[in-house]
């Protein structure tokens, strides 16, 4: 499909690469995942622009993840971000992929007994030094990695919870009918971070990429806290929604 010329205002306080942003958006959402994307020096030429106008352009596309850059071939349609609610629905990642149309995947990279630290014990309202299980997964989409969580649970209210499968079962499942409790509510903060050396090589994606960090502390119907979990979502592939009302 032809790209269709629009002309930039070079007089609008608007800076031009937004301006080609916004040109090449309209675009993108008439392409498929995987069309090819036409090279810098293409839109340079076709815009008379200049190359590092253009480039700022296209590095915000692949950053919000309508474009994806495969070195040696070129520039893509990337496949559209996965629209999760985990911000306003009290759900596990496998509910709600399943939900969407996708299969999940659970990878569980160490699950072990470790001690407290105060953060954790602000968390979970325990005591520094107190025995903890430790989880850490590795969860995909369609094979596909979508994020990395650290899990803290509390081993007083979860005696030998080591022995579930948190492979092929869900951790809200697991607390709810085998241990018998109810998870009522849960805060989540959600911050900006930048992938390190191993996360990078767990999502698949480059180090210093943006990351989606994501703290839950959920608790039971009697205000207890039973989950505290430190999430790492990849941002080119998950968009989070917030509703509000007044």
């Amino acid at each position: 499909m032809e790209l269709k010329t629009k002309p930039l205002n070079r007089e609008s306080p608007i800076p031009l690469y937004f301006q080609l942003k916004e040109i090449l958006l309209e675009y993108i959402k008439e392409l498929r995942p995987g069309d090819s994307f036409p090279t810098e020096l293409e839109l340079c030429r076709q815009f008379d622009i200049s190359r590092p106008t253009v480039r700022q352009a296209i590095n915000d596309l692949i950053v919000e993840g309508y474009l994806q850059r495969i070195k040696g071939k070129g520039t893509y349609i990337a496949e559209p971000k996965i629209k999760q609610n985990f911000l306003i629905e009290l759900k596990s990642f496998t509910q709600e992929m399943q939900e969407k149309g996708f299969t999940p995947y659970t990878s569980v990279l160490e699950s072990k007994i470790n001690v407290c630290d105060e953060r954790i014990s602000n968390a979970l309202n325990i005591p520094i030094g107190s025995d903890v299980v430790e989880i850490r997964r590795l969860r995909s989409a369609d094979q596909t990695p979508i994020v990395l969580v650290v899990t803290f649970l509390p081993t007083a209210q979860l005696p030998d919870i080591l022995s579930k499968d948190f492979r092929n079962d869900s951790l809200y499942r697991i607390i709810e009918e085998d241990y018998g409790y109810t998870i009522e509510r849960a805060r989540r903060t959600l911050s900006a971070r930048i992938a390190g050396d191993e996360e990078a090589e767990l999502l698949g994606i480059k180090e210093g990429d943006p990351i989606q960090f994501i703290e839950t502390v959920a608790y039971l119907t009697d205000g207890t806290p039973i989950e505290y979990s430190l999430a790492e979502y990849r941002g080119d592939k998950s968009e989070f929604t917030f509703e509000l009302h007044k």
